[in-house]
């Protein structure tokens, strides 16, 4: 299998002067092992579809039922939104691997995935620090709540994040294909991420390493701070309730929120944060699968089972089913 690859790789490049200069990449995924691939196909597709279907029924429950029309389940929709296009950026890539046998992605194609991958996970950042927000404002300031935070207020701060997600992953991007990748093209990931693309560039990659510290660090940072701002002051306000129920129900608003961050920046920490001399390539696929595909099934499982407006919800959507017309 492996000297497939390399006889394949060798088809993939084309001559400029005395260096070959990449046209393709080929993912080596999680293992070339045919029945193993039927395992991976198999996983993959089940997760891909529970996923799928879990950020489309919250989003459905949180438009058709009106007792969710609040600016919390506005934010959850939209953090449903980002998952179910996130887990779609790198699972069908997979899948049709395991079928078809051809780990090829064009250069464009991974170009592609390397941007929406980048928007996704960059708009998810903000969006995140939007919710906290949101928390702090309906637990600090109860009565104004529903002013303060209007229905504007929500779409522009929605749309900050999406704008803000673009535009990182246009200079992220933007700056990873400026570098000249030539040798040999393989990945030994089930992706196209900025890492394994910048250890195969034939060119210096000391300034790019330094902008793409700086970006990620930047925005991870930035975000990890307001959200602990807000977090700070929401357990100040938790403190000052005098009875053990209002202070149990203040904080089970925030405890779906809080799991949901530490999970996302958890994984983004450690995947970014290491020294690249205690990096391996298994820890980084699982890491990487985990904040991509699997995080992404685990949201909508997260503001659901422990949410009793939106078990409601459902238990309301299956009895009009159940119901006959």
């Amino acid at each position: 299998m492996v000297l497939v690859l390399y006889q394949v790789a060798t088809t993939m490049s084309v001559e400029v002067g005395n260096r070959t200069t990449l046209t393709e990449f080929i993912l080596m995924g999680f293992s070339a092992d045919p029945q193993m691939q039927l395992v991976i196909f198999t996983a993959f597709l089940a997760l891909y579809l529970v996923t799928l279907a879990g950020n489309m029924t919250l989003i459905i429950l949180i438009r058709i039922d009106s007792r969710l029309h609040t600016p919390m389940y506005f934010f959850i929709a939209c953090l449903s939104f980002l998952d179910f296009w996130y887990t779609s950026v790198y699972t069908p890539k997979i899948l049709a691997i395991c079928i078809s046998q051809d780990n090829r992605i064009s250069l464009a194609g991974c170009g592609a995935q390397l941007f929406f991958s980048c928007a996704m996970a960059y708009s998810e950042c903000h969006l995140l620090a939007s919710m906290a927000y949101d928390r702090y404002v309906a637990i600090c300031n109860p009565l104004l709540y529903a002013a303060a935070m209007s229905r504007s207020l929500c779409v522009g701060l929605v749309a900050g994040s999406y704008l803000a997600g673009i535009l990182n992953a246009t200079a992220h991007t933007a700056n990873t294909f400026r570098l000249k990748f030539c040798g040999k093209n393989i990945i030994d990931h089930f992706l196209c991420d900025a890492l394994p693309l910048a250890k195969m560039s034939c060119t210096d990659t000391q300034v790019y390493e330094k902008v793409l510290l700086g970006m990620n660090g930047f925005t991870i940072l930035a975000n990890t701070l307001a959200i602990l701002i807000s977090y700070f002051n929401i357990l100040l306000a938790i403190l000052r309730i005098r009875s053990a129920s209002g202070r149990r129900k203040a904080f089970s608003t925030c405890a779906s929120h809080m799991i949901s961050v530490m999970l996302f920046y958890g994984s983004l920490l450690f995947m970014y944060s290491r020294p690249s001399s205690t990096s391996s390539r298994e820890k980084d696929k699982f890491v990487e699968l985990f904040y991509t595909v699997v995080n992404s099934l685990l949201n909508p499982m997260i503001y659901s089972f422990r949410n009793k407006d939106v078990k409601e919800a459902f238990r309301k959507a299956i009895q009009r089913i159940k119901v006959p017309r």
